[in-house]
């Protein structure tokens, strides 16, 4: 046995396994580590769901407004109608068609936000065709959770910007309409309304995620231990204490 262990392909083996076995180890503690600080943001965005609702008075105030993303805010203001984007591409409840976002201006204030009011099907047989979305005048009421602006999708170079778009970039978008925008949005929100649904995914860290990936590292490295310690340390053993003439007497 000790003469086995000298041999070159045992010591080969024996690196290679003690260098896959660390490093799917340290892969798993590095989802463990990633799990961690998910958790930490989840529970961040809790916290932020039990403040008080921010309303138009407090949203311009804030320093900071990315520290206020998931809070929730009940704002008087009225809608920029005029200025109203349809984000082509957009899905929701597995159907692809337009996020409809309008800026509303905050009452009291000459600041604007950017509000994320809801999905709306497309018209598949003609695309300039815009849905009818009701936009009352007036001041009104909108709930919702602060988020950052609407997500960005692969854009064609030169893309041609009108009512439909691809994405919505804030500073341009302030630039182009001379409006004052805060640098964030609001994701509006309440049953569906005004032709515009608002089933809006919970906000995701992907904890799960995390947690899946270290347990197959971690079953990964086990399974490594597990194959050397019998192919190379076990079984060998085994065989070396079995009579040569126990051997012989199962060959043919």
């Amino acid at each position: 046995m000790s003469s086995r262990l000298l041999q070159p392909r045992f010591v080969v083996l024996t690196l290679a396994t003690v260098l896959m076995v660390v490093l799917t180890f340290s892969l798993g503690q590095w989802q463990m580590r990633r799990a961690a600080q998910k958790q930490a943001l989840q529970a961040a965005i809790d916290a932020q769901k039990r403040l008080p609702a921010l309303d138009e008075r407090a949203l311009p105030a804030i320093e900071n407004i990315a520290n206020m993303m998931h809070r929730e805010a009940v704002v008087r203001g009225s809608w920029q109608a005029a200025h109203t984007v349809y984000l082509d591409n957009r899905p929701m409840d597995g159907k692809s068609g337009f996020w409809v976002v309008t800026p509303l201006l905050l009452a009291g204030s000459t600041q604007s936000v950017l509000v994320q009011r809801g999905w709306v099907l497309r018209d598949f047989t003609d695309r300039t065709r815009l849905p009818e979305v009701d936009t009352p005048p007036g001041v009104v009421t909108v709930y919702g959770r602060m988020a950052p602006p609407p997500s960005k999708l692969y854009e064609f170079e030169g893309a041609v910007q009108g009512r439909i778009r691809q994405n919505l970039d804030l500073p341009a978008f302030s630039a182009e309409t001379g409006l004052r925008l805060l640098p964030a949005s609001l994701l509006q929100s309440g049953a569906a309304s005004g032709g515009l649904l608002r089933n809006w995914p919970a906000p995701n860290t992907g904890v799960d995620k995390h947690h899946g990936y270290a347990f197959q590292w971690f079953a990964l490295c086990a399974l490594l231990v597990g194959l050397y310690v019998w192919f190379q340390l076990l079984l060998p053993r085994r065989r070396s204490s079995v009579p040569p003439s126990v051997l012989d007497s199962d060959l043919p």
